[in-house]
């Protein structure tokens, strides 16, 4: 009994060393098409030029995400359209935060954790193009 308690203990974990490991390796994946991107492109330029153009990039890398994913609140049974959108989403797996932005503050934090609470998401990416070098402008929130 105790053995099988054990074992059983034994295979969460490795399922959820697993799921890690997958997380880790779509994470790197967009972090290096993200790269790609400001390498080509530097800061400097609108949001959403970044966006098209990751999306792209995404896409080369053989990764399936959608752009602009509304959002809705749900509120006592009703869906709410509240003009939230999730910037890129893999779903059910990663939520991305793109910003070109002087400085990321506290508020885009925020933002992103309350879209990983709407869509169920656990873990999401701040991306910031709007720095010299890319990974100044790098933050994982995981919930």
């Amino acid at each position: 009994m105790v053995i099988s308690v054990l074992f059983v203990s034994l295979l969460i974990e490795l399922l959820k060393m697993e799921v890690d490991m997958e997380m880790d390796f779509l994470t790197n994946k967009v972090i290096g098409c993200a790269i790609e991107v400001h390498r080509q492109l530097g800061p400097g330029l609108l949001e959403s030029s970044y966006e098209r153009c990751l999306m792209y990039e995404l896409a080369l890398a053989g990764l399936d995400a959608k752009a602009q994913v509304l959002l809705p609140i749900h509120y006592k049974g009703m869906s709410i359209e509240a003009g939230y959108r999730i910037d890129i989403l893999f779903p059910d797996k990663l939520v991305l935060e793109l910003k070109a932005v002087d400085k990321l503050l506290p508020i885009h934090t925020a933002q992103l954790i309350t879209y990983l609470k709407l869509s169920g998401v656990k873990t999401g990416l701040i991306i910031n193009f709007n720095v010299n070098k890319l990974t100044n402008g790098l933050k994982r929130v995981v919930l």
